[in-house]
């Protein structure tokens, strides 16, 4: 008796048949199906068979297969493209391999007992996840306050059709229809009949948005993917425009003045109109225009603007610093000793100035220059100063005169034989010395209008030798005296021969003195001899008048 035969003769003995609420189960798409029967439960005692059967797109019923109790093997009824795909397991479940959509139906496990007939329907639902997020038509930029493309986020092949929010800075986005714009579309594959959902943002960006990253979040039953986009450029019109001078200080005659031009919109402008004057200048790829050596005449207000917008302006106003100076005499003046240089400074300015002279290098005041010395010789510098400015100009002052012999002098040489001669004498341009002997080791020095000439002499003799100095101005000469180095050597040695000198004149003086006191002493005896005779004569006292006694004292501190 087949299947269908014995159930019709379970209806007329009296079987009931009884339908058990539909389970459900979930499947993987693309993998194996487990439709348990009874929900697993154990078998009754007295089953005779087991059958699954299926409900058709078109409401009929198929069957799959049957599994008798008698028989190890279950025979497959199925004729369409479960044939070779379903299979019984060891609990009497509906094994389905390689899941599709087109599996999700209700399958139903009838058993049938000696006294029962059970059926317990399935409904089989099979899920899959998205198999990537991706973002497609991403922008490069955002717009200020206008509604730009960020991006489309697709979730490709889900069932159920995933859902897909955008979030900005991990904040969802609520689609206001101007601000945030948000399109979704969902497509189905007629093929597997799996869906692909689309989200597509517009945003209005701010510029504060510079920093924004935005992320699309694509749920599903089975998972969740993002996208991140961002953070992107955002790009908005100039508001506000600036000019700037480029200069360290105050700006100073002849300086280079740079003016740069800003803008706040992003990207920068690249072009600029630069008003100069009366002359409007175009410079493109550049926000930058430099004024050459600019003079005092220059001074004034200028003007930038962008060169799409010209009513969109920025000025400036540039004050030029300038000074002038003056100073009579310059360069190398040459003035004769005793002669009067008249200094004359005007300046100029277009603010205070410090006035401050140098002479060589050291401070001094203004110079007023009479009667004009050698020290009164060198370099003059006055330098006029003010804020961001520095002049200087200068004058070499140069005296000349005749030279002059301001020294003559002599001495001999510690444990030597031979005599120095120094002659010192000031005149400008530098003397020459000439000597009326033959010397040895020359020495000169000139300083500041001073020149010393030493030479080395061994006199034989005593000499008279002159010295001669001479420049283009003049001439002078001077003589002095000077004894045998010879004759020196039989005195005491070391002793200096000026101080040798001056002993021979103490020596004849003392010796002259001597002798007068001698002679006055010899005339004293032959008065006082004459005298007592008078006195023995003429009766007087031996002692003498008192005059005579006056007389004998003064001639006595005389000796």
């Amino acid at each position: 008796m087949d299947s269908a035969a014995f159930l019709l003769a379970l209806v007329y003995t009296g079987t009931l048949l009884n339908v058990c609420a539909t389970e459900v189960v979930t499947a993987l798409y693309g993998e194996n199906i487990v439709v348990p029967c009874n929900g697993g439960a154990a078998a009754p005692k007295d089953l005779m068979f087991v059958k699954w059967k299926y409900e058709k797109d078109d409401g009929t019923v198929g069957d799959l297969l049957i599994k008798q109790v008698r028989s190890e093997q279950a025979t497959v009824q199925a004729t369409d493209n479960y044939s070779d795909r379903v299979s019984i397991d060891d609990k009497l479940g509906l094994l389905i391999t390689e899941a599709s959509l087109k599996d999700q139906k209700t399958f139903t496990c009838m058993v049938v007992s000696a006294f029962n007939l059970m059926e317990y329907p399935v409904t089989v639902v099979v899920y899959k996840k998205p198999s990537s997020v991706e973002i497609m038509d991403k922008s490069e930029v955002l717009q200020k306050d206008r509604a730009t493309t960020v991006g489309t986020c697709v979730a490709r092949d889900a069932n159920p059709a995933a859902t897909i929010t955008w979030k900005k800075n991990e904040k969802v986005l609520v689609a206001d229809g101007k601000a945030v714009v948000i399109t979704p579309s969902i497509k189905l594959d007629p093929a597997t009949g799996l869906s692909t959902t689309a989200s597509t943002l517009q945003y209005a960006a701010s510029k504060e948005d510079a920093v924004a990253v935005f992320t699309c979040l694509s749920k599903h039953q089975l998972s969740s993917l993002e996208g991140v986009l961002g953070p992107f450029p955002v790009h908005y019109p100039s508001e506000k425009v600036s000019l700037q001078i480029l200069s360290k200080g105050p700006i100073v005659e002849g300086d280079n003045v740079t003016l740069k031009c800003n803008a706040d919109g992003n990207p920068p402008p690249s072009s600029f109109y630069f008003h100069i004057k009366d002359q409007k200048m175009l410079v493109k790829n550049s926000d930058t225009y430099t004024l050459a050596s600019i003079s005092r005449e220059a001074e004034g207000v200028y003007k930038c603007s962008l060169a799409d917008n010209e009513k969109m302006e920025a000025s400036q106003s540039i004050v030029v610093s300038y000074m002038d100076l003056s100073l009579t005499p310059t360069g190398i003046v040459v003035k004769t000793k005793g002669d009067t240089l008249s200094v004359m400074m005007e300046k100029s300015a277009s603010a205070d100035t410090k006035v401050s002279w140098t002479k060589n290098g050291k401070a001094l005041k203004e110079p007023v220059l009479r009667s004009l010395t050698y020290g009164d010789a060198g370099l003059y510098v006055c330098e006029v100063s003010m804020t961001g400015l520095k002049k200087r100009q200068s004058f070499e002052l140069i005296v000349e005169g005749k030279p002059v012999i301001t020294s003559l002098t002599k001495h001999r040489a510690d444990d030597a034989n031979y005599k120095v001669l120094t002659c010192e004498a000031e005149g400008v341009p530098e003397p020459n010395f000439q000597w009326s002997v033959n010397s040895t080791n020359e020495k000169s020095s000139y300083i500041n209008g001073k020149a010393t000439h030493n030479i080395s002499v061994i006199p034989k003799v005593n000499l008279t030798v002159t010295c001669s100095v001479s420049n283009k101005l003049g001439e002078d000469v001077n003589a002095i005296n000077v004894f045998s180095v010879f004759k020196e050597e039989k005195e005491e040695k070391g002793s200096p021969e000026d101080s040798e000198d001056q002993a021979k004149i103490i020596v004849g003086v003392v010796a002259g003195l001597l002798i007068g006191a001698a002679f006055l002493g010899f005339i004293y005896w032959l008065y006082m001899k004459n005298a007592r005779q008078g006195s023995w004569k003429t009766g007087e006292k031996e002692l003498g008048t008192s005059e005579e006694s006056k007389k004998l004292d003064e001639n006595n501190h005389t000796v």
